[in-house]
Order: C-alpha cells, then structure tokens, then sequence
C-alpha cells in the first residue's frame, strides 16, 4: 500500500516554508522556503491587508505543493495562539496588532478541498520531541523573531480551546514606561526584549549609550554604524566571547530566566528545550549564559548541579514545526481513517 503524502508548512514571521512529510521515515523531503508575505515585507500596512496578503499567499504555494505531494491533508504550524478549530487569534510578527480572529483552517479547507490542520507553530513543534504520555514533562521554548513557548505534559500540550497558555513572549517584563516594544504593541514584553530582534535592537542601544564600548568591540570593525548591525553579526561576536555582545545577551537572558523560575515554581518542569534561530545560532555558549542566570536567580529546591541540568538545545535545524506537525497530521489522519473503517 503506498504511502499516504502530507504537506507541512511551517509560517513565522520572516520566512514560510513549506515541504512533504514522510511518516515512515519522521522525514521531511522538497523543503522551500520563502519571505512570509506580512509586515516583515509591508511595513505600514493594515492588519486586514496583511492578513489578506498571507491567507493568499498560504493558499497558492499549498495548492502547488499539495499537487507536487499528491497529498491528503494539511498541517499549518502558525507563529501566533490558534484555537482547537483552527481561528489564528493573533499573530505579533506575522501582522503586528491584534486584528480580527482569522479563520485559517476554514479558508483553506475550502480553497484546497483536502482536510487541513492548523495549530501553533510550538505546539507542532511539541510533536518532534514528544514520544507519548510516559514522556518526561518539558516546555519548549523558541527564540528567533519573537519568543514563544509551550508545555508538554502528560501525553498533552497545556492550552485551553482559545489557544490561551505558552506565550512567554508576551509576559511583561519590563513594566517601566520607555521599555521596548513588542511587534503586538505591548511595551516590555519578554519577546519584545530577550529574542533576536530584541537583542539586536538591544546590541544598537548600547551602541549609542557607551560608543566608546561599541568602539572597541568587534561589533564596530563589521558595523561602524551600530543601526547596520544585524543578527548574524551579534551572533558572531557572542560565540567570539566579545564583551559588549555577551552583555547585551546576558541582559535580555535575565529575563527570559526569570521566566523559566516561574514556569519550574509553578508547575514543577524541569526540562527546558531551546529552538529557533536566534538561539541556535549562538549554541552551547547559549546555553551556558542562560544556565548562568538561572543560577543566579535559583530555582526553588533544586541545587546547582539539577540547574545545569534543566536547559539543553533541541535538533540544530529549522524543521521543528514541519516534522511536529507532520507526526499530527499523520495521527490525526489515522484516527479518521480508523473512524471510517469501523
């Protein structure tokens, strides 16, 4: 019997990438990539055009892939809270403020004529590490663009049928006044401050308070100017041990350690997994500076020999969410085809 075919796409604020999942092999095969069609791209636009702008675009690159797979279903892994029917609440950087509930699973089941799930880009994500109910309990965290999260925990990952639940991004921080913005439009959000665009803009306020320091640093002999600095720059000089870069990183992980001591305080999990660009890039030293701060804080009842162990870097790729919501849809499609047999 031929292998039944599903397409995975995986959206996020910069890039949409879309690709075939292979049950048998936990694989996934024909990955393209492409700028996510929202405000990355159209800055100024409103959030109605935007989310026009992307339903559409979704919709053309999967009627193309969904012919290319000879697919059955769809799985969408959606940078933004979904609900249990597939309604994307918001998506911060995807199309900034909140708008409209967009119904992205009724769009495209009726343009594409095959079954389609949509869920949140970390709770696709969940499945790739998620091995079943006996799994230990753990929270994956994401920082790339934004800074997302989501907790697995006894065979389930802890959202109510809103999507509410594993936002770390959107936790307030910072609730001085002037913080950073956040792309939702919240001010001092953990995502606004501690992810990458974060820390970039972190790296040129730095710059611009200490030039001297900024001088010094190898930042300055690859970006003279501070506001031509980028993410691949500011990566470099952390893995180099640059000082001025490691302080600015040091500064947003407080935070998102913070974070992490009130998700162990408050449910008791000790198993953090760390994906997405921004955190990947920079890699065990990574790491090594967010374990730091944990130590600093404390977890509460945990010496510092279990501290160090809590943190650890998931699979060193971009396909978290195309693999996790290819292992769904494929459960999803054999619970159906179960339902239809009996």
């Amino acid at each position: 019997m031929p292998e039944r075919a599903f397409t995975v796409v995986d959206l996020g604020g910069t890039t949409l990438r879309i690709a075939r999942y292979c049950a048998g092999t936990n694989t996934v095969s024909d990955v393209r990539r492409m700028p996510t069609d929202g405000m990355a791209r159209r800055p100024g636009a409103s959030v109605s055009v935007l989310q026009s702008r992307v339903v559409e675009q979704l919709a053309v690159v999967a009627a193309e892939a969904v012919e290319r797979h000879g697919s059955h279903a769809l799985a969408v892994a959606f940078a933004g809270p979904v609900t249990a029917d597939g309604r994307v609440v918001t998506a911060p950087t995807v199309w900034g403020e909140r708008g409209a509930p967009l119904p992205l699973r009724h769009l495209l089941e009726e343009r594409l004529g095959i079954p389609v799930v949509v869920v949140n880009d970390l709770t696709a994500a969940v499945w790739r590490y998620a091995t079943g109910p006996d799994e230990q309990p753990f929270c994956l965290i994401t920082v790339s663009s934004g800074i997302g999260s989501k907790v697995y925990r006894a065979g389930e990952v802890l959202l109510d049928a809103e999507g509410h639940g594993g936002e770390l991004g959107h936790w307030t921080c910072d609730p001085s006044p002037y913080a950073p913005l956040c792309d939702c439009g919240g001010r001092g959000h953990l995502g606004g401050i501690a992810s990458g665009r974060g820390m970039l803009a972190a790296a040129r306020r730095a710059a611009l308070a200490d030039p001297q320091a900024y001088a010094r640093s190898s930042l300055a002999e690859v970006a003279p100017d501070p506001e031509l600095l980028d993410n691949a720059e500011l990566v470099a000089a952390v893995r180099d041990g640059d000082a001025l870069a490691t302080a600015v990183l040091r500064g947003g992980l407080a935070h998102l350690a913070s974070a992490v001591t009130s998700v162990f305080t408050s449910i008791g999990v000790r198993r953090y997994i760390l994906m997405g660009g921004f955190a990947l890039a920079v890699g065990p030293r990574y790491v090594q500076l967010l374990t730091e701060e944990l130590e600093r804080l404390g977890c509460f009842g945990l010496d510092s020999a279990e501290i160090r162990r809590m943190v650890e870097l998931g699979a060193p790729d971009d396909d978290h969410g195309l693999i996790g919501a290819g292992r769904l849809l494929a459960a999803k499609d054999r619970g159906r085809r179960a339902v239809t047999a009996a």
